[in-house]
């Protein structure tokens, strides 16, 4: 089977990029449109006019610069707070009254726009830089500063800092979870692995193990050394030493997490048109196995439909290996409308109290991996009911996807 890799891209703070760009356009707007509106107060009109042409051409062509964290460079942040300081010191120049009566700047409130992108970029301790180089030139426009000159300078000095603070949060947040999406791929595709090696490897080890016992002689030490590798191959699939099939990064474009999936295009099990049950499980019956199935085809979509049968022969396997090759068994298949229901059932002599946690614990997931585990990747259920002299019944519930 042939297999893709599939990238999936986190980024908890591109919608505080997009923000930030909305942030800066507005703010532009709204300098643009205090300057217009109170332009007879301007000891030196051409003064602001100068300068807000240059905002606003500035701030239409660096658009792209503020659209993420990769084109949102240190030399683009450091231009962008020096137009800032500079529209904040030549206030004074323009507008002398502004000085006097704690009036708006030029920039006004486009200046907090740069000291924004240093947060979203590098965190508290950024914002803490740009907003202390704004407070600073604040303080020098009004030279004698007022209560409300320091109000404001605090109020912009620890917005940035928390913003910073909640940037940095948001990334560690989403590294943790790039990393449990990284543990649960490993843990599935290891179980997938495993469900493969116990329905082929091992089981013709363990065959060749009873064989060779029960024929003595060379082919009993051959049966010896099949058991020892069975012993050992259970112990790898149960450790968990299986490469990962997805890796976690701290881009800057966001936390980026890589799956390795298998293809099943070859075999067809890909295709969209559903697969009627009935025919992967017909196969099984025969003279001590039993099928019922309903007179109507029962379809489900091909992946869910090969993991359903692969887990029905899984119980069939066990029935083989633990009830002995003359149990009968009987396999059910239920048609709901939001489910399909498949049991299992033999006439052994069932499963003794504890033997399945003490079979996992020994490495034997037949039960664990097999069947449960690609029920559960298929969102369903399975349910084991045995009594001691009175057989096993395995119960498997798959619902529909609409």
């Amino acid at each position: 089977m042939a297999k893709r890799e599939r990238v999936v891209r986190m980024s908890v703070e591109q919608p505080l990029w997009h923000a930030l760009t909305a942030y800066r356009i507005l703010t532009m707007l709204y300098a643009v449109l205090l300057a217009v509106f109170g332009r007879d107060r301007y000891d030196r009109p051409w003064v602001a006019v100068a300068f807000l042409v240059v905002m606003s051409a500035w701030t239409l062509a660096t658009l792209p610069k503020v659209a993420g964290a990769v084109a949102c460079t240190k030399r683009f942040l450091g231009a962008d707070l020096a137009v800032a300081l500079v529209g904040i010191l030549l206030t004074p120049l323009a507008d002398f009254e502004a000085q006097q009566i704690d009036g708006p700047t030029l920039p006004s409130i486009w200046t907090a726009g740069s000291v924004l992108a240093f947060a979203i970029k590098g965190g508290w301790r950024w914002a803490a830089f740009a907003s202390t180089f704004v407070a600073v030139a604040n303080i020098i426009e009004r030279g004698e500063p007022s209560r409300d000159t320091f109000h404001n300078v605090l109020l912009v000095w620890v917005a940035s800092i928390a913003i910073g603070y909640v940037v940095e949060v948001a990334r560690a947040s989403e590294r943790t979870l790039a990393r449990a999406l990284e543990i649960e791929a490993a843990t599935r595709e290891r179980e997938r692995l495993a469900r493969d090696i116990h329905d082929s490897v091992l089981q013709v080890l363990a065959m060749v193990q009873r064989r060779g016992t029960a024929l003595g002689g060379e082919a009993a030490e051959l049966g010896r050394m099949a058991g020892e590798q069975e012993v050992a191959l259970r112990t790898l699939v149960s450790s968990g030493l299986v490469p990962t099939t997805r890796v976690s990064e701290d881009a800057a474009e966001g936390a980026v997490v890589r799956s390795v999936e298998v293809d099943d295009e070859e075999d067809g099990s890909s295709g969209r048109a559903d697969c009627d049950l009935r025919s992967l499980l017909a196969p099984h019956a025969g003279s001590r196995i039993s099928f019922a199935e309903p007179g109507a085809p029962v379809l489900l979509a091909p992946a869910a439909a090969k993991e359903l049968a692969a887990a029905v022969s899984a119980a069939l396997d066990n029935v083989r290996v633990h009830a002995g090759e003359t149990a009968q068994a009987w396999i059910l298949v239920e048609d709901w409308p939001d489910e399909v229901i498949v049991t299992v059932r033999d006439d052994g002599p069932g499963i003794p109290e504890g033997r399945l946690a003490q079979a996992e614990g020994e490495g034997r997931m037949g039960v664990a991996l097999s069947i449960r585990g690609r029920l559960r990747d298929l969102g369903g259920t399975a349910e084991l009911i045995s009594v001691p002299g009175q057989g096993t019944e395995v119960e498997l519930k798959v619902p529909k996807v609409a």
